[in-house]
């Protein structure tokens, strides 16, 4: 089944590209999947939480831009021992914990967005924050169909 075709949200060249980098997901069965595709969303969160805090030494971001990245370090920074609770719950098969917290950090990089826009500058993570919602879609995905 191909989640691109049932899910909006899911860009079928995004999510191949994405589990290429996972050389395990090529034999892995649906479930396996499953916990690849959130430890892909736990690299791309804790990446991005490196990027935000390299962003804040930097000294090259203006003062608003800078209050967007300390709302989005708070609101990543949640999100990694979240996604460690739902690889938890998910190895446990206690998909719809799991599917919870996943949810969190879906809306965690669309309120990371957000924030941007309403400092009125434009955002220097929209790629991260593009990626960890689609990641978080790949995986939201996975968990229904099991």
């Amino acid at each position: 089944m191909n989640s691109s075709t049932n899910d909006p949200n899911i860009n079928y060249t995004f999510c191949t590209k994405a589990f290429r980098t996972a050389p395990s997901s090529l034999y892995a069965n649906l479930t396996r999947l499953g916990l690849i595709s959130i430890n892909l969303v736990r690299h791309n969160v804790t990446r991005t939480t490196f990027s935000i805090q390299t962003l804040l030494e930097s000294n090259k971001v203006d003062n608003s831009t800078k209050l967007g990245l300390k709302d989005c370090l708070e609101v990543y920074s949640n999100s990694v021992p979240t996604l460690r609770e739902s690889a938890r719950d998910y190895r446990a098969r206690r998909f719809n914990g799991a599917n919870v917290k996943i949810s969190s950090v879906m809306d965690a990089s669309t309120t990371c967005e957000d924030g941007f826009g309403n400092v009125g500058v434009i955002s220097p993570l929209t790629k991260q924050n593009n990626d960890t919602f689609q990641l978080s879609a790949i995986a939201l995905s996975i968990m229904s169909m099991l």
